[in-house]
């Protein structure tokens, strides 16, 4: 097992951590009552109570993962925030596309996919400190293939041992994403989604297909995926017209 090695995540301007085990990466950074002023990110080769969205368990073996949080002030109100988990996301598959992985795609609003099955995942969350935005970006992407995981979660997955050949090592994978990461929350900052729109587009695993949508509040809504509205909802070409749906779950998708 490739062992996360502090020394070998090298950032510039990121402050490195990596600990054994711990409960939530996310958890930890926003439980600290001062934040540093520099970004810091948080890797775990375990994590016994990792976070998804909706409160949703992330689930990965010791050495088996790359799962990790950056911490980072953002300049900007909470308004703005909308949308950052998207831009997140075109981040960290530019980083592994630029690694050789080149299925990797995106699922609205927060999963990494390649082959049709899951292969990360996002999740944002943020504080306020005094007058500042405190965010911690938890990131999570299998690297390499669990067992029965798939069987036992009643869902595809896939790793990054499927897709890459040699294998990568965990370190050089979280370096990698980091670094996109770091350089979208800098242009997320001063320039919002649009900056990253077009980009997401162009990565939606759905795009121009026909999705069967579940809102939060359980209702159902059909229509063909039509990119992203300006908040970071996803747009929908149904037959009342265009819809934009700010919280919910793809469930399936079909040939439009």
């Amino acid at each position: 097992m490739d062992r996360l090695d502090q020394a070998r995540i090298s950032v510039p301007g990121l402050e490195i951590r990596v600990v054994e085990r711990c409960t939530s990466s996310n958890a930890l950074l926003l439980a600290e009552k001062v934040a540093p002023l520099l970004p810091v990110l948080l890797a775990a080769e375990e994590q016994t109570a990792g976070r998804g969205r909706r409160g949703r368990r992330w689930r990965s073996a010791p050495g088996a993962g790359a799962t990790f949080s950056i911490l980072r002030r953002m300049r900007c109100t909470p308004q703005l925030l909308s949308g950052m988990s998207l831009a997140v996301g075109v981040a960290t598959a530019r980083a592994l596309h630029a690694m050789g992985a080149s299925e990797v795609a995106l699922k609205w609003p927060n999963d990494l996919l390649a082959r049709d099955s899951k292969l990360g995942g996002v999740l944002i969350e943020t504080r306020l400190q005094a007058t500042q935005i405190i965010a911690v970006v938890g990131i999570g992407i299998n690297c390499r293939p669990v067992g029965e995981l798939g069987t036992r979660l009643r869902r595809n997955l896939v790793a990054l041992d499927d897709l890459l050949r040699p294998a990568v090592s965990r370190n050089a994978v979280i370096a990698a994403i980091a670094r996109e990461v770091l350089a979208a929350l800098e242009a997320f900052e001063t320039q919002g989604l649009p900056a990253f729109a077009d980009a997401w587009r162009a990565l939606h695993a759905y795009e121009g297909r026909r999705l069967h949508v579940r809102l939060a509040d359980g209702r159902t809504v059909r229509g063909v995926a039509d990119g992203l509205a300006p908040n970071g909802a996803l747009r929908l070409q149904t037959r009342a017209g265009t819809r934009d749906v700010a919280s919910g779950r793809i469930i399936s998708a079909s040939t439009a």
